[in-house]
């Protein structure tokens, strides 16, 4: 379908298997014929792809290059699916996630090991760990021909900058066309729910892990300063009102986050402890989105001196000041 308003730009939306439901991809007509994400590694969204680019009027066989927003699965399974040679550009962070490196693998799963240890998770859920990787089924296993970072263009695309907005992932870039004030963003601003920024580990050689709500928030207010008239989103509806949007999510987000320190007022506690007065039913069925949640609040707090984080037995306990 055209994307309202512009003649260039196609979205084309792809079954997942997963909750957050189906996947906005764009394909973009420049100087090369440009697919921004591809979706998640099933054969539902394959004949999807295929049956939505006949009725623009194109194959497969037609897309001269692939760039990605960032490597969840969903964005990036079906690069399997497309013939070896074709063009695949992404932030660098993409390449450990996306070519399924053996060394990032197992420094990963030492990361969650420890790092659950120290957020206090009770014993009986260090089996969620076993599951990390399960979505990965749903990813790919390729590699990036180039890599673009902010600053850059768009090979093939030269109206169209880059900035890198980390949070919901480590990897995530949008894309902004002046001349129009076009977004193409990835997951970062969604209309209707409001994107989780992710735990993921350093990457190889740094010990310092990221804190992806306070980065997020930094990635948010970097597009204030765009004039953006439409977003064009990785999942659900166009954005029209990105500058308000963006404005409600931080006031939401800094409520929610000092009705955390509340909690702490009453008594310090573990990661683990605050996760599940937030989350007291969904906790054990969603452990890494929630925990991922917990932990930005926190990272939050503590950056703004309104926490302070402590070592204890190996945990890290949490007091408010």
């Amino acid at each position: 379908m055209n994307a309202l308003g512009t003649k260039d730009i196609f979205k084309i939306s792809l079954p997942t298997p997963f909750p957050v439901g189906d996947v906005n991809v764009y394909l973009i007509k420049g100087d090369r014929l440009t697919l921004i994400d591809i979706g998640a590694k099933t054969e539902e969204a394959w004949l999807e792809l295929k049956n939505q680019l006949h009725v623009i009027g194109y194959d497969v066989t037609d897309i001269e290059q692939v760039i990605l927003t960032h490597h969840h699965p969903d964005h990036v399974g079906l690069l399997d699916f497309m013939a070896e040679d074709i063009p695949i550009i992404g932030h660098p962070l993409n390449q450990p996630w996306i070519s399924r490196d053996e060394v990032f693998s197992l420094h990963s799963h030492q990361f969650f090991k420890e790092l659950f240890v120290q957020l206090g998770i009770h014993p009986a859920f260090q089996s969620a760990l076993s599951g990390l990787n399960k979505t990965l089924r749903f990813s790919c296993q390729r590699s990036l021909t180039s890599e673009i970072v902010e600053g850059a263009t768009l090979p093939g695309l030269p109206e169209w900058s880059i900035y890198e907005t980390p949070g919901h992932a480590q990897s995530h870039l949008i894309f902004y066309r002046e001349t129009d004030g076009v977004v193409i963003g990835g997951d970062h601003l969604l209309a209707k729910i409001s994107s989780n920024p992710l735990l993921e580990p350093p990457i190889v050689g740094h010990s310092e892990r990221p804190k992806p709500q306070v980065q997020y928030n930094a990635s948010l207010k970097k597009l204030l300063q765009l004039d953006i008239s439409k977003v064009f989103s990785g999942h659900g509806d166009d954005v029209l009102n990105a500058h308000n949007l963006i404005q409600k999510r931080l006031i939401r987000q800094d409520e929610r986050a000092y009705s955390v320190r509340d909690m702490l007022l009453a008594k310090p506690m573990t990661a683990f402890e605050v996760c599940i007065q937030l989350f007291p039913s969904v906790y054990k069925k969603e452990l890494m989105l929630t925990m991922s949640e917990t932990v930005g609040q926190l990272d939050y707090l503590e950056d703004l001196g309104e926490i302070k984080k402590e070592q204890l037995n190996q945990q890290f306990i949490y007091t408010a000041l």
